[in-house]
């Protein structure tokens, strides 16, 4: 996957964990729950979702690589096929 469609997957990802941010801009650098008031659990859901879409097995010891829109598409990048 290209950086572009990871970034997309993510969004669309979190998106479907929290519909009443969608379409609000998301800024790469700043943690999910500042900018959108997401608790633990709607972090793990976002986990869990992109590990459905990827099939991509993530440990709970991953779960930091997943605060922001940067992190975590550096995190599935290096992971995911090209």
């Amino acid at each position: 996957m290209t950086e572009a469609e990871i970034t997309a997957l993510v969004t669309r990802t979190l998106y479907d964990v929290a519909p009443e941010i969608e379409g609000e801009d998301i800024a790469a650098d700043e943690p999910f729950t500042d900018q959108f008031e997401l608790d633990s659990m709607d972090l793990l859901n976002l986990i869990i979702g992109l590990h459905k879409a990827t099939g991509l097995d993530i440990p709970e010891a991953d779960n930091a690589h997943f605060t922001t829109l940067s992190s975590s598409v550096d995190y599935l990048k290096a992971r995911l096929p090209a």
